[in-house]
């Protein structure tokens, strides 16, 4: 069996227990880039593998593209028994025509992280200190593709997730500049921003998250948080991401691959998923948070994460998504 997946969903923690328990070798490919992962598939190598975990929008995707096969719903009915009612079918994020094209596996949500050290979470619950002159280069701002400009639109009273008129791109460019002129801390690099953050240079970070959170949290150092601000002129202001599992069409074993699918999301490895190396990240299964330790739910925020999510969009594939990063290029090449 062939997986492609995230760093996290390869340990041997949760791969090896289920090549013994069903007498399979699954050979991993790692990946580092949703739509990458998708283009390689939809090229033509969804004939190499049979399972996926990615992005929950492009596992959604896969289906339509006829690079996945849809899951039967009542398959899974135990599966999604066990989910918090937010995860559970139908769900929205993973249907499409009324049908399923995966099951979420982990999931957070995007929003200033903040050391409590150096600012207050309360300047956070808007995006207004991004573009106040006594914040000026002490904004970190990820250079993560789409995930820093999404919350700027959010800002600008702008949903970015649908199809926007020239008029609201010009505002997303707008802020943009306005948000350049700001800060010059641009970093792609995770590490760079997280010690930033840590010793006090960043009092910020845009565009990041729980992803960028959860390590340092785990490492003891729980005065960085990720928050969500308050919504704004009718608008939520967080976006959660997600990523979900799919089976890859005609895999060479669909009982198998399926059995895969069930694994990841059962209460037993969801834990193991959550807690990586890595990284550290919410699960769907309500059943996994009786066997978290109180040291893991606070690292992860969970006395958070209803507030956040109810403060948040979805997050999609923009239509309008290779406008909003030529703009994200030529504003921020003009602010150098």
């Amino acid at each position: 069996m062939k997986f492609m997946c995230w760093e996290g969903y390869d340990s041997p923690d949760i791969i090896k227990p289920f090549e013994e328990a069903n007498d399979v070798s699954i050979s991993i490919d790692l990946i580092t880039d949703s739509p990458g992962g998708f283009a390689k598939l939809a090229a033509g190598a969804w004939r190499d593998f049979d399972v996926v975990a990615t992005d929950s929008p492009w596992v959604q995707r896969m289906g339509p593209a006829d690079i996945g096969e849809f899951l039967d719903d009542a398959e899974f009915a135990d599966v999604y028994e066990s989910f918090y009612p937010q995860f559970r079918a139908p769900f929205a994020p993973l249907d499409f025509d009324g049908k399923t094209t995966g099951l979420p596996t982990r999931w957070g949500w995007v929003g200033p992280t903040v050391n409590t050290k150096y600012d207050k979470l309360e300047n956070w619950s808007s995006y207004a200190p991004c573009f106040d002159p006594a914040y000026k280069d002490k904004i970190c701002v990820l250079d993560w593709g789409d995930w820093p400009i999404m919350p700027m639109a959010l800002y600008a009273g702008i949903d970015p997730y649908k199809e926007l008129d020239d008029a609201e791109l010009n505002e997303i460019r707008l802020v943009l500049r306005a948000l350049f002129k700001n800060t010059r801390a641009i970093v792609g690099d995770l590490s760079v921003a997280q010690k930033g953050l840590m010793d006090g240079s960043f009092r910020t970070l845009i565009g990041g998250g729980t992803y960028c959170t959860s390590a340092l949290r785990k490492d003891g150092q729980k005065e960085i948080m990720s928050i969500v601000p308050e919504p704004k002129d009718g608008l939520n202001q967080g976006i959660i991401w997600m990523e979900a599992g799919g089976v890859v069409k005609d895999p060479v074993d669909d009982a198998k691959a399926k059995a895969l699918l069930r694994d990841l999301t059962s209460p037993e490895v969801a834990v193991k998923l959550a807690w990586t190396e890595a990284t550290c990240n919410l699960v769907p299964s309500q059943e996994a948070e009786a066997l978290f330790t109180d040291e893991q739910k606070d690292v992860l925020q969970m006395d958070y994460m209803w507030e956040a999510w109810d403060k948040s969009h979805f997050h999609n594939v923009a239509p309008n998504i290779d406008q909003m990063l030529e703009i994200w290029s030529q504003e921020l090449a003009a602010a150098r």
